[in-house]
């Protein structure tokens, strides 16, 4: 489909970062004749801790994931979120993630997700 893209460039795919419209305008645009079957999406975040050797204390180095797998939809639907909320509905549910409260959508996040995994890292660390 389109070989992991937008990827890192997700906020600046239709050419100027941020320009949450332009960029789904786009990605539809080259998704129109892309079957259901292979409008899978993810949502991905890495999360990382890095703190340095010093004082005689070992250095850290925790890296998580989160994926906040989906399907993408062929038009926006939603007023909350931002990005590509409006156009990922995720496995198991009938909304867009922009259509999700934001209780709902940080309980699925893939944001939530490598944070929450990278909390143990952070806790035991500021616990020194």
């Amino acid at each position: 489909m389109l070989g992991g893209a937008p990827g890192i460039f997700s906020a600046r795919w239709a050419g100027r970062h941020g320009d949450d419209s332009a960029n789904l305008v786009l990605l539809l645009a080259q998704l129109s004749d892309v079957g259901e079957e292979h409008r899978t999406a993810a949502f991905v975040c890495t999360a990382a801790l890095a703190v340095p050797t010093a004082g005689g204390q070992e250095g850290v180095v925790a890296v998580e994931h989160g994926r906040l797998e989906g399907t993408l939809l062929r038009e926006p639907r939603g007023e909350g979120g931002f990005g590509y909320d409006p156009i990922l509905r995720p496995t198991g549910d009938e909304r867009s993630c922009a259509e999700l409260s934001g209780a709902e959508k940080n309980a699925i996040s893939h944001r939530g997700q490598a944070f929450r995994a990278l909390l143990p890292a952070i806790t035991a660390e500021l616990a020194k």
